[in-house]
């Protein structure tokens, strides 16, 4: 199966990340921005944590806080898991299953170099079944010629 390293090709390696002191406002507005449903958090290239909608409807939203007056880092998860590029996509679909996370930030040598998010490893996997599926097909229709 293709390595994270190939998926940030493909898909390229942008990747939004915010202060721990910024507001949780700020947050959402990057979100909008730029249509992504978690950041990571950041301080001086290290990252900190993740921030993400589902933190924002069960921590803020639910327990009555305010997006304005609350920082990321107040409600940031900081349990990050993450991956290499030599990672496959199979231990990113393990490894988000397992942890029940969507986001996966990629780093190399202490390095934030891209994120995975569970999209991108869903159209990796369908991407994979479709190609081996026209294989097959071939292979039974004759396509395959010796």
């Amino acid at each position: 199966m293709d390595s994270v390293r190939q998926l940030l090709r493909t898909k390229g390696n942008s990747v939004w990340t915010i202060s721990p002191n910024s507001t949780v406002y700020q947050a959402l507005e990057l979100m909008a921005e730029k249509d992504i449903g978690a950041v990571v958090v950041t301080k001086d290239g290290e990252v900190l944590g993740m921030f993400s909608e589902r933190d924002y409807a069960r921590k803020v939203i639910l327990q009555g806080k305010s997006s304005i007056h609350t920082t990321v880092g107040e409600l940031m998860v900081t349990q990050v898991y993450y991956v290499s590029p030599e990672n496959t996509i199979e231990d990113c679909m393990g490894l988000m299953t397992e942890k029940h996370v969507r986001h996966l930030p990629v780093i190399m040598d202490k390095e934030l170099i891209g994120l995975v998010s569970i999209g991108d490893v869903v159209n990796q996997v369908i991407k994979h079944q479709k190609f081996k599926i026209r294989e097959l097909e071939k292979y039974i229709t004759g396509g395959y010629r010796l």
